[in-house]
C-alpha cells in the first residue's frame, strides 16, 4: 500500500482527497478550503470507505484520490 497525505474538504462532510506523500499536493486543496487529516499507511487506521484499487487508478490518472466516507473517525 501506498503511504498517502489526506485531506478533508470543510464544509462538505465526508469528502476527502488523498495524495500519496511522493506527489505534489493538488492546487484546488489548497486555498483554507481542505484541511489536512493526517497519513494513511500500512500501520494508521483508513477510512472505512477508502478503496486501494480505486485509489491506485485514480493516482495513476489524476495523481491523487476523492472519495467520500461515513467513517465518522475522518468525516
Amino acid at each position: 500500500m501506498r503511504r498517502y497525505n489526506l485531506f478533508r474538504l470543510n464544509g462538505i462532510d465526508g469528502l476527502c482527497c488523498a495524495v500519496p506523500e511522493s506527489s505534489a499536493v493538488p492546487s484546488f486543496v489548497g486555498g483554507g478550503r481542505w484541511s489536512f487529516g493526517g497519513r494513511l499507511d500500512e500501520g494508521s487506521p483508513r477510512p472505512l470507505d477508502f478503496d486501494d484499487r480505486a485509489a491506485d487508478t485514480a493516482v495513476r490518472f489524476n495523481g491523487f484520490y476523492l472519495f467520500q466516507t461515513v467513517d465518522p473517525r475522518f468525516a
